[in-house]
């Protein structure tokens, strides 16, 4: 069907929004639809459903959306395309800047700001044509891995809005699974890309420190815990995002060469007979953990049974204690180094959330030999990884800890009858991840008794992205978790 014809008929928004991505891409380009209907079709389904979870916010006014709609359809009839997003509506998280909409980082101090440049990311996205249609909403500096503000409100779960969308790209994984978005960027320090994905039963993927440019900001060298990725609703729509995504950034030291972006077009289909997985589960009891929800997680390694890999045990030699504490300090310092400058000002320390002062005031209060200490027992940690990836091509864990929560409630304030000491200590099984930098996808696992949806993580060794994905494809043919679609969608 050629949406140009005076005698064709428009496809009907549903049909368009359930195309994935990569169907949607190519059906753009040979003028099968118009950028104009998918415009269209997406703002239709936000209408419908946004209200219902608060997913996208800030959505600019719709007449000049329809004008870079038909622009895009007018570069098109001129045989010019921009790239693979050409005509994509996108809500980049509303944490990375985006020239001429609000960038708010989820706090009141910037409620209202429109920012004045792109992020390095969001920059490869508009020039790949997309059109930005909102932000996607994120908790305050994207602290905790529950997606409320003082700005926008809470985003809610795609599969139950009573219950937590994660965070912090909550936003951005609801809009996922509801079709509101065909795909959708976030950013992950402890989990923001992960975390999401497995309360609302899409793919999100934390690179390779460097595989995507993250900034550029006051500080390039330091920065190596919050990367930016794709999330998508399988696994060929994540690569489509990242070939956009990644690349060398001579402004961004540590990004790297290598990660040709045409990498992530070749064919994700891999012959994986004889890989070895192994199960990190709650890293040998350490982890407080819903029993339910490790009882499921585990189950998904059947399906890497059934695609020919080779599953055992996995047991991590550490003190998973002392590694926590190292990332809380680096965290801190992190953080602190960042934001310090609204806790010195009176007037926007007042509107700083309770979790943020706390982040900055012990970030002042450590020490050089602190932080050196920290970066130490990181070292060891990624050592221990070097180890295991001797004996395993790939290493599969939970995501979380806990199914999606109430929407209510902050944080988990005890798991498995453990007192939770912290506002994201309920999230730890993220941070093994966090510390080494490793290539990781977050996959739906399935659902527990009560319909919610839990998620697994696949790690892979340095610089492994493609291949992780590789295995993250052949998982979702195998397991068919990611088929399941919201009861709000019926």
């Amino acid at each position: 069907m050629n949406a140009r014809s005076h005698t064709s008929t428009v496809e009907p928004a549903s049909d368009i929004v359930s195309m994935d991505a990569v169907g949607l891409s190519k059906a753009i380009h040979r003028r099968d639809i118009s950028c104009v209907e998918v415009l269209d079709a997406y703002l239709a389904q936000i209408d419908r459903l946004n209200p219902q979870v608060n997913a996208i916010v800030a959505m600019p006014a719709r007449e000049g959306l329809h004008a870079q709609a038909t622009e895009r359809d007018k570069q098109l009839a001129n045989k010019q395309s921009l790239g693979p997003l050409h005509g994509f509506p996108q809500a980049p998280k509303d944490i990375a800047p985006l020239a001429g909409l609000v960038t708010t980082n989820g706090s009141p101090i910037f409620a209202g700001q429109i920012t004045t440049v792109d992020s390095a990311a969001n920059a490869r996205v508009r020039e790949s044509g997309a059109i930005f249609i909102g932000r996607t909403n994120s908790p305050e500096f994207g602290l905790g891995a529950h997606t409320y503000n003082r700005v926008y409100g809470i985003t809610r779960n795609a599969f139950n809005p009573a219950h937590s969308a994660g965070g912090s790209s909550g936003g951005a994984g609801v809009a996922l699974a509801l079709r509101m978005l065909p795909v959708a960027d976030g950013s992950d320090m402890m989990g923001s890309l992960r975390v999401p994905a497995a309360f609302n039963n899409v793919f999100g993927f934390r690179p390779s420190v460097g595989c995507v440019p993250h900034g550029p900001g006051d500080e390039v060298f330091f920065q190596q815990f919050s990367v930016t990725g794709p999330m998508a609703r399988n696994v060929p729509d994540l690569a489509l995002l990242l070939g956009v995504q990644a690349g060398f950034d001579p402004r961004l030291p540590l990004t790297r060469r290598q990660d040709d972006p045409r990498l992530f077009a070749q064919p994700l289909e891999r012959d994986l007979r004889g890989m070895r997985v192994g199960w990190l589960g709650d890293l040998g009891g350490h982890l407080p953990m819903d029993p339910e929800l490790l009882a499921l997680t585990q189950r998904s390694l059947e399906h890497f049974k059934a695609i020919g890999c080779i599953v055992e045990g996995a047991e991590a030699r550490f003190d998973f204690e002392q590694l926590w504490r190292a990332w809380i300090t680096l965290r801190s310092f992190t953080f602190s180094g960042g934001h310090a400058q609204h806790y010195h000002d009176s007037a926007r320390r007042s509107q700083l959330k309770p979790e943020a002062i706390w982040e900055i005031e012990r970030g002042l209060a450590l020490t050089g030999p602190e932080i050196f200490e920290a970066a130490k027992v990181r070292t060891a940690w990624y050592q221990e990884l070097v180890r295991l990836f001797q004996q395993f091509d790939f290493l599969i864990m939970p995501t979380t800890q806990v199914f999606p929560f109430e929407a209510q409630e902050h944080w988990p304030k005890e798991l498995a009858g453990k007192r939770m000491d912290t506002y994201h200590r309920w999230m730890q099984s993220v941070v093994p991840v966090t510390m080494t930098g490793l290539p990781t996808l977050g996959a739906p696992a399935g659902f527990g008794a009560a319909g919610l949806p839990a998620g697994i993580q696949i790690i892979g060794p340095t610089q492994t992205d493609f291949s992780v994905l590789q295995l993250g494809h052949a998982y979702d043919l195998a397991s068919q978790h990611s088929r399941v679609r919201s009861p709000l969608l019926a």
